[in-house]
């Protein structure tokens, strides 16, 4: 008959480290890629700031010039700091592009809008990458774990958990959109701005929350770049051996 032994104590307490380990190392990646909560900060604060001062000043120049200035300022700390530079400089490229086209157009809800098209067609990216086999989610972080694409081919469990963390993001993001469109086709700036800035941190929260759920489950990463190099190491040692 065959052999059911009950895992060791040491077997066990070995499972639990790696899992804890995998954990871990998932929270960084997370934290790498989108930022941290620093990053989800940076991203609302500035229209927070526009929608403050259009409500007391009821002037677009002034609120927009106001949240580009903080913009830049919160992107220089990170450069000081020497962060990604990706996260310095992409918060500011939103906000000014906001802000130049709110001023061009004469509607303060404008100063809104490209983040919100950005949402959009990030959450239509997420779905559809997911429905055609290659999750997003796995596109962005699949660097960050040193993985590349290994995950679709050699490694299906990571595959499914990038899967349900792209449908994860997308759905959650479509559910932002479909919140604050209506509100930029008939609510006044000043609700559009509030929601926004409500909607701000919360659903990114989720989102990270459950893509690290999904992460911690499956299965570890496989390291290419490891891969690579005890190749390389063992190309040399066979030449060295051949000489």
């Amino acid at each position: 008959m065959p052999s059911f032994d009950k895992p060791t104590d040491q077997q066990e307490a070995t499972r639990d480290a790696q899992g804890a380990d995998s954990r871990a190392a998932t929270e960084v990646a997370l934290f790498e890629a989108f930022g941290g909560v620093r990053g989800m900060v940076e991203t609302t604060v500035p229209g927070l700031v526009f929608v403050a001062i259009y409500t007391v000043k009821r002037d677009i120049h002034i609120a927009a010039i106001a949240a580009l200035g903080l913009s830049l300022l919160l992107g220089i700390a990170r450069l000081v700091r020497k962060d990604t530079l990706k996260h310095a400089f992409s918060g500011v490229f939103g906000v000014a592009f906001g802000a130049v086209f709110a001023m061009m157009s004469g509607d303060a809800k404008n100063f809104y809008l490209p983040g919100m098209l950005y949402t959009l067609g990030l959450a239509v990216g997420y779905i559809v990458s997911a429905l055609a086999g290659y999750p997003l989610m796995g596109l962005i972080l699949g660097p960050v774990f040193k993985e590349n694409l290994s995950w679709r081919t050699r490694n299906p469990g990571r595959k499914v958990a990038y899967t349900k963390a792209s449908w994860a993001w997308g759905l959650i993001l479509l559910a932002k959109s479909a919140v604050l469109f209506p509100l930029y086709w008939w609510g006044d700036v000043t609700q559009l701005g509030w929601v926004k800035v409500a909607l701000g941190i919360p659903p990114m929260l989720l989102s990270v929350y459950l893509t690290w759920i999904f992460l911690s489950k499956a299965p570890p990463p496989i390291d290419v770049f490891a891969e690579m190099e005890a190749a390389e190491r063992a190309e040399r040692e066979r030449e060295a051996t051949a000489r």
